[in-house]
């Protein structure tokens, strides 16, 4: 009976270290969010998203103020439809603006909102218009390969 009993406790020990562990996966992989209260819907069109993912973080001033909901494609405009809920706590004025952002040199992307000047506050439903889109690492890479081939020959004729 004590072997058994000390065998439940060890059980249970292991059990809890196993849920912690998972608690902590979730966590810092963005998949798991502990705010009970229900934030107000927002969307925003990108041309580019790069590889942004639904949960990932939306900050201001490097605080988390919200989540990407969903992120869906608008065959009519062919750009990205990016569903965000902001955290009630937090207003932002109309015309803030969004940038997809990178944490890191090839860290996780996010998006990132700067506040504007107008005096009402988003709400439920609204649309922010003025976006960037996202920064590919690959697209800046084959430019500057490109600029420096073109001005490769030209260089050498002056000479």
């Amino acid at each position: 009976m004590q072997r058994s009993n000390k065998d439940m406790w060890v059980g249970l020990f292991v059990m809890v270290g196993a849920l912690a562990l998972l608690f902590l996966a979730l966590q810092s992989a963005n998949l798991l969010s502990l705010s009970f209260e229900k934030g107000y819907p927002v969307s925003a069109k990108f041309d580019n998203i790069g590889g942004l993912k639904p949960k990932a973080a939306v900050k201001s001033a490097g605080v988390v103020v919200g989540r990407v909901e969903a992120i869906t494609f608008d065959d009519k405009t062919y750009q990205a439809k990016v569903l965000l809920t902001m955290d009630k706590r937090y207003n932002f004025p109309k015309d803030s603006s969004l940038k997809i952002l990178t944490s890191g040199l090839l860290g996780e992307q996010y998006v990132g909102i700067e506040a504007g000047a107008d005096a009402a506050n988003l709400a439920s439903g609204d649309t922010i218009s003025t976006t960037q889109s996202a920064v590919v690492l690959e697209n800046l890479i084959s430019q500057f390969l490109y600029s420096k081939a073109a001005d490769g020959p030209s260089a050498e004729k002056g000479k």
